[in-house]
């Protein structure tokens, strides 16, 4: 199973609330995530402990440039966010290097997975 892992303590509670239903990530990532594909959604430290938030199902794979990103969309990824200048400032700081509006991004949209009687609902 792969995970969908936040490095930041901080999303931890909008993940929960579920006001973060997104994730922008720098390039291309199709080969790793897919529309219908069951992740962990998790947040910790690269090569550290992470905690399991929930399960997920990824709804929708977008591949486009910075630019194309909608505000939406850089809301959905961080609700205290609407402009491009805020996502490439963070996605900047995440990666260690300058980002551009030309960038190549992937944008993850994904869903919660509810467990019911301690099961995942999608193994009933």
């Amino acid at each position: 199973m792969y995970a969908l892992n936040f490095y930041s303590s901080l999303f931890a509670d909008a993940l929960r609330q579920g006001r973060k239903t997104a994730t922008i990530r720098l390039g291309n990532k199709l080969d790793k995530y897919r529309d219908g594909q069951i992740v962990w959604i998790t947040v910790g430290r690269r090569f550290g402990t992470r905690r399991k938030i929930f399960p997920a199902v990824i709804d929708r794979v977008e591949v486009k440039r910075v630019a194309e990103v909608t505000p939406r969309e850089i809301e959905r990824d961080n609700p205290q966010a609407r402009r491009h200048e805020d996502l490439i400032e963070f996605l900047s700081k995440v990666y260690g290097r300058p980002v551009t509006l030309d960038d190549e991004v992937t944008v993850v949209h994904f869903s919660r997975v509810e467990e019911a009687d301690g099961q995942a609902a999608a193994d009933q």
